[in-house]
């Protein structure tokens, strides 16, 4: 999945739905690509950790390029989660 733009209010359900969906497929390991977006609130980078909390042993998120505000929010609430990978390059 590529995302642009900001995960905020207006976007937040679109945002939320996405993860939900991308989770059911059951693929081992997902892509979040997120170079071109731009900011994401608190509550984007919880539906975030929440969905990679709910994914079975062995199942992962791994978020591209994210913005700092993300970074720095995952790792403040949600430092090593295990099942989610963040690849800053």
């Amino acid at each position: 999945m590529r995302a642009a733009g900001e995960i905020s209010l207006s976007t937040r359900a679109t945002w939320e739905a996405t993860l939900e969906s991308l989770a059911s497929h059951g693929h081992e390991v997902f892509h979040v690509e997120l170079s071109a977006v731009t900011f994401v609130d608190v509550a984007g980078a919880s539906a975030l950790a929440v969905t990679a909390q709910k994914l079975d042993a062995g199942r992962r998120i791994v978020v591209s390029r994210p913005p700092g505000t993300l970074r720095r929010l995952l790792e403040l609430f949600w430092p090593g989660l295990p099942a989610l990978e963040v690849v800053t390059r």
